[in-house]
């Protein structure tokens, strides 16, 4: 696969994260829901933190709100440009295409939600109580670097209480699958299930690379 077509596919997928992101944003209230179905919910929620919510000053109780949301994005720039650089050497490489094509997803999706991180809290006003504006006359919700990740797909697919025989779970009230997402998470899950599910087939070249270079080097001319 060639960049040209990497690069498409990353606009596209940056395209439909943030205008997803945007119409929420500015339609919807915080933790407003709109059922569509009965297994597929929209539901506008802010993640200030890591995945499901967390966040560094929860592990780490020295650090505050506000730093460790920094460090967060400050971290989430620094893989970015780490998973660029990936991306164009295997390339150049000229590895598998689905290789290319699951580091382009995992690429735009962690780009996608960077965008949120570094300009939405100075681009938007905030979301509680009343739909927020893009471009605020008063100015954003928070600095650069501290805006909140913009979440509003939710899959409720199945609650109820389990079974007393189920160990440890039984009895207990479950409900599958609880967490809220974006387009950009979905994107950075798909490259990873497909570099998980496919490895051998993505990495086909990469290990047929290695395994001459070894026998090369144990056997020498």
């Amino acid at each position: 696969m060639s960049l040209k077509k990497a690069i498409f596919i990353i606009i596209c997928v940056l395209l439909i994260d943030q205008i997803s992101k945007i119409y929420i944003k500015t339609h919807f209230e915080l933790d407003e829901t709109v059922p569509v179905f009965s297994w597929f919910k929209i539901v506008f929620v802010e993640n200030e933190g890591m995945a499901w919510g967390t966040k560094l000053s929860d592990v780490f109780s020295f650090i505050s709100d506000k730093s460790a949301k920094l460090i967060l994005t400050l971290f989430r720039i620094v893989a970015v440009t780490a998973i660029g650089f990936w991306l164009v050497d295997v390339i150049k490489k000229e590895k598998t295409k689905l290789l290319i094509f699951a580091i382009a997803l995992i690429f735009s999706g962690a780009l996608g939600n960077i965008i949120d991180s570094v300009f939405y809290g100075v681009l938007f006003n905030d979301s509680v109580m009343e739909v927020a504006t893009f471009l605020p006359e008063d100015g954003g919700y928070a600095n650069v670097f501290h805006g909140n990740v913009v979440d509003m797909l939710h899959f409720p697919l199945w609650s109820g209480v389990l079974p007393e025989w189920i160990p440890f779970l039984g009895g207990k009230y479950i409900s599958f699958f609880d967490p809220v997402f974006n387009v950009a998470d979905m994107a950075i899950s798909t490259g990873i299930g497909i570099l998980i599910v496919f490895n051998k087939r993505a990495f086909k070249d990469t290990i047929k690379t290695d395994t001459i270079f070894q026998e090369s080097h144990n056997n020498p001319v």
